[in-house]
């Protein structure tokens, strides 16, 4: 179950996670966000930026060059 999708893809550090963060911020608490990025440092930009603002990272997966993370908003 994704509330809500975020297509950061083409975009690099620290794009994705600025625009994660700015997303996040207008969600209510236990929503989930879907965030698509091609960007390679995301694979450790993100479950940074998780841990470091206290949201769950859900799920990590890549596919064809993408990667998508599933967060769920503390």
């Amino acid at each position: 179950m994704t509330d809500h999708e975020l297509d950061a893809a083409g975009l690099l550090c620290p794009l994705p996670v600025l625009k994660a963060r700015k997303r996040l911020e207008s969600l209510k608490s236990g929503e989930i966000l879907r965030l698509i990025a091609t960007d390679p440092a995301s694979v450790i930009d993100v479950p940074h930026f998780c841990n470091e603002q206290g949201h769950e990272l859900l799920s990590q997966e890549a596919s064809d060059g993408r990667h998508i993370f599933r967060i769920r908003h503390k």
